[in-house]
């Protein structure tokens, strides 16, 4: 095939992603006001919770089955060598360029996170519709492309959400701590309030009961002595017990359960569940289901997903216009990591997983896999730092310029993997 033909295929999904942008971006003007800030959460609420739950659930539950698992193991473990390298990267970058602390969460969390999901629901579907596709029929490479995406984005959800989410929350604490001391405003009431929830000073009080109480005397008799060191066991058990309760509680806390179980998260298990238990899968996928009125409703929930996400993704891209005070260092050393070692990287371990045998022969699938490695930082990282009032107006500036060199970067990588797997 000729490498004209593929940069064609890569080059048209990029260009309709830009023009649903430019979309978005327009309706989230001041003179238009259509798309505005409170409109966009609203409509990021519904995508969240029923637009991707829908399209990841119709997907997997239509391809997903018990033979496709074995070969599909290997895209986990692809998104953890992403983070786990982008935030080795990341962490340099910030070492080098030095930047404020309440930053530092931002720039690590652009570097190991990628858009996994949104990004390639538009390309991929996109890149199978065209005619100098290398991956065969349009209906079968969309269905099958769909199924990885959706399970891209799932994986990529449980990452984001347990990694990511913690970082960016740790280092925004920590610079808000730093702010109150240097300020000289904090009190002793409000160091307390810096420890963690349920801490209780608890070494006087320990002290006087086991030493006071517990801890036999020579004057005691040999039956006292016995009672107190079985008292003074009792109470050792109760403490280690108290420490494991408090600290499975501080970690259910931190880790934020909810939205690591995002609802894509859910709706994933679900249509793994439907797909490889095959009285449930009789029941509802196929033209002679029972139950096949609830499949088609779900999937025509989850055929709003594609072109709601990206009027969003304009809409949210209108911030990084106003500027902030985010170095030009930073923005370029995150270019670098995402677009130029990331997707060199990726080529390694692909190919050098393909001939050890880990990866399915199948050219789509090994797309898909090349392609994580290629994509700009995840959109969710804006709503993260919304959460926590930390570099909102940075993050849309890393945003604006991270997306907008995507639309060369994205087309030459797609071009070259493309090639690569035809």
């Amino acid at each position: 095939m000729r490498l004209l033909d593929l940069f064609v295929a890569a080059t048209i999904p990029v260009i309709k992603v830009l023009l649903m942008t430019a979309v978005g971006s327009i309706l989230a003007l001041h003179r238009s006001a259509i798309l505005g800030e409170d409109a966009r959460k609203r409509l990021n609420n519904v995508v969240f919770f029923v637009f991707n739950p829908a399209l990841v659930f119709s997907n997997l539950s239509q391809t997903i089955t018990y033979k496709s698992v074995v070969f599909l193991w290997f895209m986990p473990l692809n998104i953890l060598i992403t983070v786990i390298v982008g935030s080795v990267l990341g962490w340099v970058l910030i070492r080098v360029t030095k930047p404020p602390s309440h930053l530092r969460g931002l720039i690590l969390g652009c570097c190991a996170s990628g858009n996994w999901g949104t990004l390639l629901l538009i390309i991929v579907p996109a890149i199978c519709k065209e005619k100098a596709s290398p991956f065969g029929d349009p209906d079968v490479c969309r269905t099958y492309g769909l199924a990885y995406v959706s399970l891209s984005m799932a994986t990529g959800a449980i990452f984001l959400w347990s990694y990511v989410y913690n970082v960016v929350r740790i280092f925004s604490s920590e610079s808000t701590k730093v702010d109150a001391i240097t300020s000289g405003i904090q009190s002793p009431g409000e160091t307390s309030k810096l420890l963690p929830e349920g801490y209780i000073d608890e070494s006087n009080t320990f002290e006087s009961d086991s030493f006071d109480n517990y801890i036999p005397v020579d004057d005691y008799a040999d039956t006292s002595r016995s009672q107190g060191l079985l008292g003074h066991t009792k109470q050792v058990e109760v403490c280690v017990f108290a420490s494991i309760k408090q600290c499975l509680e501080m970690v259910s806390t931190k880790i934020n359960l909810r939205k690591l179980l995002a609802p894509s998260t859910i709706a994933a298990i679900a249509g793994f569940a439907i797909g490889m238990v095959p009285q449930l899968r009789w029941a509802l996928i196929g033209g002679d289901a029972p139950l096949r009125v609830i499949q088609a409703s779900i999937l025509s929930l989850g055929e709003g997903a594609i072109p709601t996400v990206t009027l969003i993704m304009g809409g949210n891209l209108v911030k990084g216009m106003r500027g902030s005070a985010i170095r030009a260092t930073n923005i370029i050393g995150i270019v670098i990591v995402r677009y130029f070692i990331l997707p060199i990287l990726g080529m390694l371990v692909v190919r050098g997983g393909q001939r050890l045998g880990f990866i399915h022969p199948d050219p789509l699938y090994q797309f898909v896999l090349l392609i994580q490695y290629a994509v700009p930082p995840a959109m969710n990282i804006g709503t993260i730092t919304q959460l926590f009032g930390a570099g909102e107006s940075e993050c849309s500036v890393i945003f604006l310029w991270t997306y907008g060199l995507a639309s060369v970067s994205l087309t030459l990588w797609s071009t070259l993997f493309m090639w690569l797997v035809a």
